[in-house]
């Protein structure tokens, strides 16, 4: 009955109901988004906490949300298309919710995985259903900006969540992230009851086997990066976790091509140009979220920065994307997407090894000017790839289009915070004093425990780590960039 509701609910919504609903789909995404990044203001509370995690498990508490999120995501938009993107969002939200308040709770570290888990399940039902919802309920001509303006929240959803999560953690314990999280989706979603329309659903079929191997091949594949500092690279766990990892991605790919209904079918990248804009918007998100991992802990303990103020010390990064998003449609008209995608690579490969020129004694601005510059390569792609991605696939498919623009965005978010926690952990620990290198320590919270009076060689020691993860992860984003240019030529000299 609900699907014969669909004209009605959806075909000429006003002005008004408009701006509504994509005000609120926006914040739907600004909530899920916004949690990737704010639990990185908690690493150090969470790092000097009871719990005492280890280096590789401060990642894993930031990554668990993140690799469950990316690997469902895609599910999440085929499980709207099939049952309403409403009801799944709504779903989504309540599962949210429910994780938020496992986290909160949570008396080890284990419980608190599991509650993150939770809550990137929850996060992967929203995300796609956002989109999919927006572009069944606005006209055609209204498409192309509302992407554009979903696709920015995501950027803006980031930053959002560090000004938010510093608000909140200024309270003075990790658990109140999660606590503030859980009514803000109750709110959300009884909004979403009563704003959102209902959609029409499809046939298409779930592809539960290749949504568990696509899981398991992820998370094989972040216990190799993640594990490596502290078990050692060619550690049993780690040659394992990266064999285990190819494996199951190989297994995927057979699995993917028999079905009837693919989780994702491989055969869409043959298409060079989907190809390039996957790999762009994963590499993007790579060095974003991987500076949003070591900025919050570097205002903290390199500048000395409270949390509320390392959290409004990312702002800098959202200024061009408020004021130069609505602009970069018309510019890469002018100029060409792929100058586009160019400049935008440059801005931010740019900008990040900007940063790690950064140290002690340099001042808080010229760190927030490589921030902006950063802001701007991110302002330049995340419209464009998003756009490409979209329109590469038909409107039968919304659903699975906006969940694969998803899971490109948060694999590459989990993918930037392991690169980035590795990279810094193995140079931090290289970096201590012999005899605090000695006692064991992968943290400055176990280092400085260990050494109180070396404080601040352990400082020194943590900036020398996040400048060699800055260089590293900002040339692994330039690379990508000259990729995905090639990519694009590719895919123009295929049409032809």
């Amino acid at each position: 009955m609900q699907t014969n509701l669909l004209p009605q609910a959806v075909t000429a919504p006003n002005a008004v109901v408009r701006r509504g609903l994509v005000s609120l789909m926006c914040a739907c995404v600004v909530l899920v988004v916004g949690m990737v990044a704010a639990i990185n203001l908690a690493v150090p509370m969470l790092a000097a906490s009871p719990l005492r995690p280890s280096a590789s498990a401060l990642v894993w508490i930031v990554d668990t949300y993140v690799i469950v999120f990316a690997c469902l995501v895609i599910p999440g938009g085929a499980a709207g298309d099939r049952f309403g993107r409403k009801g799944v969002l709504l779903a989504g939200l309540g599962l949210f919710a429910v994780g938020a308040l496992v986290s909160a709770l949570a008396p080890s570290v284990g419980v608190l995985l599991a509650g993150r888990a939770i809550t990137g399940a929850g996060a992967a039902a929203v995300l796609p259903n956002t989109l999919a919802v927006l572009l069944h309920a606005v006209p055609a001509d209204r498409k192309p900006a509302t992407i554009a303006t979903w696709a920015s929240m995501t950027g803006i959803g980031g930053v959002l969540g560090n000004v938010g999560g510093g608000a909140v953690l200024s309270g003075g314990s990790w658990r109140w992230l999660f606590v503030a999280a859980a009514p803000l989706a109750g709110v959300l979603a009884a909004l979403v009851a009563w704003v959102a329309p209902v959609s029409g659903r499809h046939d298409r079929r779930l592809d539960p086997v290749g949504t568990v191997l696509l899981v398991a091949a992820s998370v094989a594949l972040l216990v190799g990066i993640v594990e490596g500092p502290v078990a050692g690279w060619g550690s049993v766990v780690v040659i394992a976790g990266f064999g285990c990892a190819a494996v199951l991605f190989a297994v995927w790919t057979v699995v993917e091509l028999r079905v009837e209904h693919p989780l994702l079918d491989p055969r869409l990248f043959a298409s060079p140009g989907l190809r390039s804009a996957c790999l762009g918007m994963t590499a993007v998100f790579f060095g974003m979220f991987a500076l949003f991992y070591v900025n919050a802990s570097f205002l903290q303990y390199a500048k000395g920065f409270g949390v509320l103020r390392t959290g409004l010390g990312i702002i800098p990064l959202t200024v061009p994307v408020i004021v130069g998003a609505r602009h970069v449609g018309r510019l890469s008209g002018r100029i060409g997407v792929d100058a586009t995608i160019a400049i935008a690579f440059g801005f931010v490969g740019g900008g990040l090894l900007g940063l790690s020129t950064t140290g002690l004694h340099t001042s808080y601005l010229v760190y927030a000017v490589w921030l902006v510059v950063t802001g701007i390569g991110v302002t330049l792609a995340l419209p464009t790839l998003s756009a490409a991605i979209t329109g590469a696939l038909p409107q039968s498919l919304a659903g699975v289009g906006a969940g694969l623009q998803a899971t490109t965005r948060e694999f590459g978010s989990a993918l930037g915070v392991a690169v980035i926690g590795t990279v810094l952990t193995s140079r931090f620990v290289a970096a201590l004093p012999s005899e605090v290198r000695a006692g064991g320590a992968h943290t400055v919270a176990q280092a400085r425990a260990f050494a109180p009076e070396r404080a601040d060689a352990i400082v020194a020691a943590f900036v020398s780590g996040a400048d060699a993860g800055f260089r590293v992860v900002g040339v692994a984003v330039l690379v990508s960039g000259v990729l995905v240019l090639g990519q694009a030529v590719m895919s123009r000299r295929v049409a032809r």
